[in-house]
């Protein structure tokens, strides 16, 4: 009898596609994103460039060959902020209107219009050009983090807006505001879609869920306002708890180390600070930060039937000897095979798979079986 080594799968029938998402809890503690290697602004894990337009921050020191990148962070403004038309010199302008520009244009696209064309973060879903978010801190993740994208309605982030010495604390009164995609869901309730991909609202829940951010999910992308730590009731009445005060400055920044007394609210640090030295106050009030990435994998599903008259015997050389096959005792002994492997081939004959099984099966002519073999991608 000769040996059946082929059968062919039935289209429709013997062939499906699934589609899984697998998810995986990231809690990103403060301690790792300040302070952990070395004192505060000279962290080994933390890296600057000559450029100054943004950091990188690592789980380890970054010179080390087995340090992973957990995020890049950085700020900016839009050129109709009140910040870009604040006089004298403001260190890295342009750099912070490209940053905003940048990040805008790569998440938002474009409204059309030829004289301001690139859309501005809202702190709605709208898109209609109402309620900007025109200054931002920019916290972008690292796919090895995020993986496809971010999970809907899993983000957090909690920041401190007590003092410098005490980012956390207001006395015994907590200083941290949580900011959550609280409404977003994984049915795309509560997200827009956008030249971006989708993204969510931040909410901060101590101050009556006012919009506080964005989440962009599949760029693994997070925009905070500046306004999480505004509390100048002297600029436009804004009277939302923030940082707290030390006499007429609220304590956002300490910029310098010569100086430990001179501090600066976040418009004077966004205005007057470097890109780098704002982005260090905002990793000094980071308390932690929680997201569920999510990995999508593709399967093709191949079930491999095999009916009670095929492959009974063996091709491998050591099912017989001489004439004889090894597994029969006389000749009106059923024969019998073990099916260890299974490969899928092409049109032409080309082995392209091959799936092994965990334990032989037995297979004669008293029995069927169907395996189910699964390609990922």
């Amino acid at each position: 009898m000769p040996v059946k080594n082929y059968i062919p799968f039935t289209t429709g029938e013997d062939v499906t596609q699934t589609r899984t998402l697998l998810h995986e809890v990231l809690p990103l503690t403060g301690t790792i994103v300040s302070g952990t290697y070395g004192g505060f602004r000279t962290e080994r894990n933390i890296k600057n460039y000559s450029h100054g337009m943004f950091q990188s921050v690592y789980d380890y020191a970054y010179l080390s060959s087995s340090a992973n990148h957990i995020f890049d962070i950085t700020l900016g403004y839009d050129k109709t902020s009140i910040l870009s038309g604040t006089t004298g010199t403001i260190p890295q302008q342009k750099k912070k209107i490209n940053m905003y520009n940048q990040f805008a244009q790569l998440l938002l696209g474009y409204t059309g219009s030829t004289t301001d064309g690139i859309r501005k973060f809202e702190s709605d879903l709208t898109l209609d050009g109402v309620g900007y978010l025109k200054q931002a801190f920019v916290i972008s993740f690292s796919r090895l983090l995020t993986k496809d994208q971010i999970k809907k309605g899993s983000f957090s982030i909690a920041l401190g807006t007590g003092s410098w010495a005490s980012p956390f604390m207001n006395g015994a009164t907590s200083a941290v505001r949580t900011l959550a995609d609280v409404s977003a869901s994984v049915s795309t309730t509560g997200v827009q879609v956008c030249d971006g991909g989708e993204y969510g609202l931040l909410y901060d829940s101590k101050e009556n869920n006012l919009v506080k951010g964005l989440i962009f999910y599949q760029a693994g992308i997070a925009v905070i306002s500046s306004s999480v730590w505004a509390q100048d009731s002297r600029r436009g009445g804004h009277t939302a708890p923030g940082v707290i005060w030390s006499g007429s400055t609220t304590q956002f920044n300490q910029p310098h180390h010569s100086a430990p007394s001179v501090f600066q609210d976040v418009t004077a640090s966004m205005a007057s600070s470097s890109i780098s030295s704002s982005t260090d106050a905002l990793r000094h009030r980071i308390q932690n930060i929680s997201y569920n990435n999510t990995t999508e994998i593709n399967s093709k599903i191949y079930f491999c039937r095999v009916p009670f008259n095929a492959f009974n015997y063996s091709s491998n050389p050591t099912y017989t000897s001489g004439s004889k096959i090894v597994v029969k005792s006389t000749t009106t002994d059923m024969p019998v095979s073990y099916v260890t492997t299974v490969g899928l081939y092409n049109g032409g004959g080309e082995l392209l798979a091959v799936a092994k099984l965990s334990e032989p099966l037995r297979k004669d002519p008293t029995n069927d079986m169907t395996i189910r073999v699964r390609l990922d991608y």
